[in-house]
């Protein structure tokens, strides 16, 4: 491997990609942990992928991590990995990195690049000084439930998504210039509206000149420029999607080193994850609200108790943070004038969280306004939709806050989300 990428925490990895003749629009499937409240379109995805080869059969959606038969699952997951290692399925790309273009639902471009992070270089605890942070709260208990699907498996499909603060444009966009250099890998449309996708593999010269790319950004001169501080540790990687996926990774990783000598972490696979990297300036990269949706409650009850939650909080829009709300009986605005934290997400969910402790009810995470409006106008069920966080501050607040409240954004669309393509051996 090129010892640039020693001290960056992240490097080519040995890639799996199915072999030429597979229909990669049946194989690729949207992350596991979008669209949980709508099971109709895993039906449609069911329907779609039918007999064939396809990630369906490599991943959990989030919806079934608490089912009855979540065990059976598992099992089953395992052994479609291990059938299509043993009958030849892959072929793997040996110490790669890969470029992909990615034609969103809206016709951008976003443009990523795939390797593999280190993962004694990633830490998720606020205030963190690793070189890959997250950006937001990991919720502890959503871990164990998701080390199951992972502990046992022979190989990982990432839907993680890491973000690089690069205004100048200097480690991904190069390579958009000089795709036409590279080895071309696939080009195919992506199922249920999620676009289309091209990857490419790196040159060794272009992997080169990627890790000079990467290390610049971590140097003091740059930290000081971006984010006015000094003598701190670079912020290289924040996570921008699949923040429990990669701290699953990482609490699998710290299972095994307990029960392996230290001299052998490194030759771990489990040491590393497969992730996607994107520059946080990319003009095709836009950071939507997730909203709220409260099940098995009563909607006045829930407006009464938020009034009550904070004083001065009042129906309508204002000055302060303003979060819409629609149920079964209509629709309007709760405004929290002088909030006591700085996002409206914030003020929510710190709310939502002591309501369902106390008084029961079950809170999904939602992508869309058209969505949250239809699931909260059923019976007994409110939806929050929240407004947008600009970008531009996600860096720096990390840099100075340590993480953002929980599900405070997501990268576009529920269909623009990653689209499993590639594996990788994590035994």
């Amino acid at each position: 491997m090129n010892p640039k990428f020693e001290k960056l925490g992240f490097r080519p990895a040995d890639i799996l990609l199915p072999k030429k003749g597979t229909d990669m629009t049946k194989w690729a499937v949207v992350a596991c942990d979008q669209f949980t409240s709508q099971p109709e379109y895993w039906q449609a995805v069911e329907d779609t992928v039918a007999d064939a080869p396809s990630a369906l059969r490599l991943i959990l959606p989030e919806a079934a991590l608490n089912a009855p038969d979540v065990e059976e699952r598992i099992s089953a997951v395992n052994a479609a990995m291990r059938n299509y290692l043993d009958g030849g399925l892959f072929d793997t790309l040996e110490n790669s990195l890969l470029y992909i273009e990615r034609v969103q639902s809206d016709g951008k471009i976003r443009h990523g690049l795939i390797g593999m992070v280190d993962l004694e270089q990633y830490d998720f605890t606020p205030g963190s000084g690793a070189l890959i942070r997250a950006t937001e709260g990991t919720v502890l208990s959503r871990i164990p439930p998701r080390v199951k699907v992972r502990k046992d498996a022979p190989i990982e499909l990432p839907h993680v998504m890491l973000l690089i603060d690069d205004p100048g444009k200097t480690v991904i966009e190069p390579l958009t210039r000089a795709s036409g250099e590279m080895e071309p890998l696939y080009r195919f449309d992506l199922q249920q509206g999620g676009g289309s996708i091209t990857g490419w593999k790196l040159t060794a010269a272009q992997a080169d000149e990627t890790a000079d790319a990467l290390d610049a950004l971590c140097s003091p001169r740059e930290q000081a420029w971006k984010y006015g501080v000094k003598d701190v540790p670079p912020l290289l990687f924040a996570v921008g999607d699949g923040n429990h996926s990669l701290a699953t990774a990482k609490q699998c990783y710290e299972d095994l080193k307990k029960v392996t000598p230290e001299d052998q972490w490194s030759s771990l696979p489990a040491r590393y994850a497969l992730v996607e990297v994107v520059n946080n300036h990319d003009s095709a990269l836009q950071f939507e609200p997730i909203h709220r949706v409260v099940f098995g409650v009563k909607p006045e009850e829930v407006l009464a108790a938020f009034k009550a939650y904070y004083p001065g909080a009042h129906e309508g829009q204002g000055q302060g943070h303003v979060i819409a709300y629609t149920h079964e009986g209509g629709t309007g605005f709760l405004t929290v004038p002088q909030p006591r934290v700085q996002l409206a997400v914030g003020t929510l969910q710190a709310f939502l969280d002591s309501y369902v402790k106390d008084h029961g009810g079950e809170i999904d995470y939602i992508h869309g306004d058209s969505v949250t409006d239809r699931l909260g106008s059923q019976p007994d069920s409110i939806g929050f939709k929240l407004p947008a966080m600009g970008k531009q501050q996600l860096f720096k607040t990390v840099m100075a806050d340590g993480v953002l409240p929980r599900k405070t954004f997501s990268m576009g669309h529920a269909q623009d989300k990653r689209y499993y393509v590639e594996a990788r051996k994590i035994r």
